[in-house]
């Protein structure tokens, strides 16, 4: 038996051609499609099998946090205000009080924010409109990836939207323009910070485990990367979004590279991928939150982080909107009114305060100096 009659004779046994090994007809029954169609979809599993049972985990990863977890709950911890006004009154105890600079720079739109949310850039009209034709889009991308066997999602992780890196683009370029003349000299010094300029005050780059706050550090920061290959961005567990959504789960296993989305592919802005190889630090990532945490564990395990193991005067953080404004309402003074707690920090903005520590009988304390917020792009 040959090999064309073989595929033949197989085709004719699940109904693709007649039994007589006959050409069949162009116009082809309902069943005949749904059997081709089913074939196909078996075939592309079979294929990329790992991908698939890896894909079938982060599902039902997914619906248990969006089921158990309490990512958003805990007890409201003690004022730190009024922790610190003893402290901060008392020449001698105030000496002992430990202080980072920590700049904040949000993540751009993500695939999600493009399904799910209407955002700046479009009015709810136009966002209710394109809503059904958006998921739609989305699901059928989704269902692409997975055929395809890419390590990716639309969903799960979501990438950087390409409104997202027109975003980040931008705060790049502003990065790299010469502002002097625009800026204060207070704002001048973060912009050299930022950039890690030769002579400025020592900065290191912290950033989530999610891909948009990777994608987002690494093209706002690509000339500061190109310039020092031995720059690094260090993943950090504790910086990962507070939800319960799909897109605040990791798809990167434990320790592993980061894969580029199917945007960043696709971009001209940086390498994406050879960030990720060669300047992104995983040793820290152990894979995905535990379902059994919430926000506040996360926040104070960031700043016993960089208050412990960070050398570096000031700290760069990628990260995400929720735990952001999270970190402004649990480490401002319950008394200060201040917009960062009811307004989320904009897509690619950079928002920089002093973050002070304190080692009480309770244990190490912190709390943002009011005074020290200070807008350096986009705000709130």
């Amino acid at each position: 038996m040959t090999a064309g009659t073989a595929v033949s004779d197989f085709l004719a046994s699940v109904g693709l051609l007649p039994a007589d090994g006959t050409a069949p007809e162009i116009a082809l029954d309902i069943d005949t499609f749904v059997r081709a169609a089913v074939l196909f979809v078996l075939g592309s599993i079979l294929y990329n099998l790992p991908v698939f049972l890896q894909r079938i985990k982060l599902t039902i990863l997914g619906v248990a946090y969006f089921v158990f977890c309490n990512d958003k709950s805990w007890k409201k911890p003690q004022d730190p205000g009024a922790i610190f006004q003893p402290i901060l009154s008392n020449p001698s105890t105030k000496a002992n009080v430990e202080k980072k600079t920590i700049i904040f720079v949000r993540h751009g739109e993500s695939t999600w924010n493009d399904t799910f949310n209407k955002g700046h850039h479009r009015s709810a009209l136009v966002f209710a409109i394109g809503f059904i034709p958006g998921l739609i889009k989305a699901f059928t991308y989704e269902t692409y990836l997975i055929l395809s066997g890419r390590v990716d999602s639309w969903f799960y992780d979501s990438p950087i939207s390409h409104l997202g890196l027109d975003q980040v683009d931008k705060l790049a370029k502003f990065l790299s323009a010469d502002n002097s003349a625009k800026l204060t000299k207070e704002e001048a010094e973060f912009v050299s910070i930022l950039r890690g300029d030769p002579g400025a005050p020592s900065s290191t780059i912290l950033c989530s485990s999610l891909r948009r706050a990777l994608s987002t550090v690494a093209c706002s920061f690509r000339e500061r990367l190109a310039r020092n290959p031995s720059d690094k961005i260090l993943v950090v567990p504790s910086l990962q979004e507070i939800s319960r959504n799909p897109d605040t789960l990791s798809i990167t296993p434990v320790h592993q590279t980061v894969t580029a989305s199917f945007i960043d592919r696709t971009s001209k802005v940086c390498d994406f991928q050879a960030i990720y190889s060669k300047q992104t630090d995983m040793s820290l990532h152990i894979g995905n939150k535990p379902i059994n945490t919430n926000g506040l564990k996360r926040m104070n395990e960031f700043c016993d982080y960089v208050m412990t193991n960070v050398e570096e005067e000031n700290v760069i953080v990628g990260g995400h909107s929720i735990w952001f404004r999270s970190f402004f309402r649990t480490y401002l003074p319950y008394t200060v009114d201040h917009v960062s707690k009811k307004r989320k920090v904009v897509n690619a903005g950079c928002v920089a305060f002093t973050l002070l520590k304190a080692t009480t009988g309770q244990g190490d304390k912190y709390m943002i100096d009011p005074r020290s917020i200070k807008v350096i792009y986009g705000g709130f």
